[in-house]
């Protein structure tokens, strides 16, 4: 078997994902060999020589793995839904970056209110397409705004009515006068494989995804 097809591409973002996957791949006797934080680099070496890191944005590691330039990779369930799945292999929720994917308001703002009497609320979001199904669900119309950052700003300056953003302590939310009216779902992250590699490398990937479910049992 040829060297490339040995060769294992892990798809990783920085933040939150890449420091708590790095106990799990631990876990499977590898460490990353270089910070992504303090490297330039977008390609990092392991401890095993058959496995390179590669860091991506989070909303791009999907898109890696479905096509074949990684293997697998970690993502959240937020970036899954929209990215829609396709092409990918979700063998186990690692239970890991835990945060929630909830509606957002300024203070004063009856949401309540304005769910019950009909109103068109318009709603700024990253994530468009969690936004649409969960309104849909309440029989809400809405106008669907699309941001990449700072989502607090929008209800304060009067682009939209609410936010629909992931909440992990709060603290920003308060910082900027807002507040979480309704949570949508809890979000995790999930191992990814593309279909392909699954297949062809098994062998390789198997003891590494073994050790990841394992380890991830473990993790509160």
């Amino acid at each position: 078997m040829s060297q490339q097809t040995k060769q294992l591409t892990l798809a990783l973002s920085k933040g939150r994902i890449f420091d708590d996957t790095l106990p799990l791949l631990q876990a499977a006797g590898i460490t990353v060999t270089e910070d992504p934080e303090t490297s330039r680099k977008l390609i990092l070496q392991t401890t095993d020589a058959a496995l390179r890191v590669i860091i991506v944005r989070a909303s791009d590691v999907p898109t890696y793995v479905q096509y074949g330039a990684a293997d697998f990779g970690v993502a959240g369930k937020d970036v899954l839904i929209e990215h829609g799945g396709e092409g990918l292999y979700q063998p186990v929720d690692l239970q890991i970056a835990k945060c929630r994917m909830s509606v957002a308001v300024e203070e004063g703002f009856d949401y309540a209110s304005a769910v019950r009497h009909g109103a068109r609320l318009r709603v700024a979001t990253k994530y468009v397409e969690i936004a649409r199904r969960h309104f849909a669900s309440k029989g809400v119309h809405v106008d669907l705004i699309k941001l990449y950052g700072s989502m607090e700003l929008a209800p304060l300056v009067g682009l939209s009515d609410v936010i629909v953003d992931l909440v992990s302590t709060g603290n920003t939310l308060r910082a900027n006068r807002l507040v979480e009216v309704e949570k949508i779902m809890d979000i995790s992250s999930r191992l990814i494989v593309n279909q392909a590699a699954f297949k062809l490398k098994r062998e390789y990937l198997q003891p590494i995804l073994a050790a990841f479910e394992a380890a991830s049992l473990n993790v509160i």
